[in-house]
């Protein structure tokens, strides 16, 4: 028989001998369990019960009554008392398994026996919850009452102080930033704005050689253009005027009465007479005649003209002295170099350079023959790298009047390898003063 969710709660008490040994009202509507385990509702340490036995169930909002057959007991069902048998027998009670269920109302009460205990139960009103006690007002007091007001002054002051000073930095313009300089960055942040760059390992020395005397011959083709004269006719002049004046020049370029010695040589006339005039001073020189000759451009058989002792007089500066070829030497004084840095001995490097004067004085030699006066000073700068190789050649000074010996001595500076390892490049300035050897 299923009854509505009842407004009532359960009441249990539990027996043991005669004595009621507790009483509980469950507010919370929920299965009621008896037995040893400690889990259950009710703990009855009893050796004939089951660990655990639901003796009233909770089910949509009705409780029912378990029982098994072994159990005894009365409930009261309307006006009349009937055991557990008579339960069985009037259909009242529903079988689901090995056990019986009884639903229960509200006015249902009853007795259920559970091996040596008994269990008492009814549904009650639950009773009214007991109002919170609470202190009068006279007691309470209000808020501020319990505040101390020294303390609150000095809350609210430092309150005031506080707000009053973010509103006046807040009301205040922004600064400018400005900007660091690469000085003034720490050095973690250089390092990461710059990275190091990693040194490439150094070409051969073939190939520097060579791209260095590439980088020379380019520089010596730029400062030979910008020397060259605007106006190539002055040049011409230039060259002519000097040419008339220079010895055997002069007298091959003079001129008689149809052309210069040239035009003798090359033309229809024989041009001795002119020939003749023009070597008038030269002592040791003979002219063959028109008729030795033989008619011009050599045709016939003609009588070779002799020159003496190789000495002339008057017209040219030609003096060769004893017969064959003359040698040409040069010799470079001993100077000290100029190094800026105590990474690099004086004395060692001057003995390194002096090693290898023989080249240095080669370059000035291959120019001296051409110009047999020339003498004077050359100084070169260039810097010793950490590897020991030198970088940045230049030639400061030059007296020479001659580029052709700097490029020369730049392009075998570029070889060396010094054996000096400074921790920074190191400036070095080497003067070599050139001068014909007596």
């Amino acid at each position: 028989m299923a009854q509505a969710a009842s407004a009532k709660i359960l009441r249990v008490a539990l027996i043991q001998g005669a004595k009621i040994t507790e009483d509980r009202t469950l507010k919370r509507r929920a299965n009621v369990t008896v037995g040893q385990d400690p889990k259950n509702t009710f703990v009855v340490p009893v050796s004939n019960l089951p660990a655990a036995f639901t003796l009233f169930e909770f089910l949509n909002g009705v409780y029912s009554l378990v029982f098994t057959e072994q159990m005894d007991g009365k409930v009261k069902v309307g006006d009349s008392d009937l055991s557990f048998a008579a339960l069985r027998e009037q259909n009242l009670a529903k079988k689901r398994g090995n056990v019986y269920v009884l639903p229960l109302n509200d006015s249902t009460k009853g007795r259920v026996a559970v091996g040596e205990v008994s269990l008492l139960f009814q549904f009650v009103t639950p009773p009214p919850e007991p109002p919170r006690p609470e202190l009068p007002p006279t007691v309470k007091g209000s808020v501020l009452a319990g505040v101390d007001q020294f303390v609150f002054l000095i809350l609210a002051v430092s309150i005031f102080v506080h707000f009053s000073g973010a509103s006046f930095i807040a009301c205040q313009p922004m600064p400018e930033e400005r900007e660091l300089s690469l000085d003034e960055l720490p050095d973690r942040f250089a390092k990461v704005m710059m990275p190091v760059k990693v040194e490439k390992p150094p070409p051969p020395k073939e190939e520097t050689a060579k791209a260095d005397e590439k980088k020379d011959e380019k520089k010596t083709e730029e400062k030979k253009a910008e020397k060259k004269p605007a106006d190539e006719a002055t040049k011409k002049a230039a060259m002519q005027k000097a040419v008339a004046s220079k010895g055997l020049l002069k007298i091959l370029g003079s001129s008689g009465s149809k052309g210069s010695a040239f035009d003798d040589v090359l033309g229809n006339s024989t041009g001795g007479a002119d020939i003749a005039n023009a070597l008038s001073g030269a002592g040791g020189v003979g002219v063959a005649s028109a008729g030795d000759v033989g008619g011009p451009k050599g045709g016939g058989a003609g009588v070779a003209a002799g020159i003496g002792e190789l000495g002339t007089s008057g017209g040219g500066n030609v003096n060769l002295g004893a017969k064959g070829d003359a040698a040409i030497r040069g010799r470079v004084a001993d100077a000290a170099p100029e190094v800026d840095s105590s990474d690099v001995d004086r004395e060692a490097l001057n003995r390194y350079v002096k090693a290898r004067k023989a080249a240095i004085v080669a370059c000035y030699e291959k120019e001296l023959k051409r110009n047999p006066s020339m003498k004077g000073k050359v100084v070169v700068r260039f810097s010793i790298s950490t590897s020991g190789r030198a970088t940045e050649i230049e030639i400061e000074e030059n007296s020479l009047g001659n580029d052709a010996v700097g490029a020369c001595i730049k392009s075998i500076i570029r070889t060396w390898v010094f054996p000096f390892k400074p921790d920074s490049d190191v400036p070095v300035a080497f003067p070599f003063v050139f001068s014909p050897a007596t």
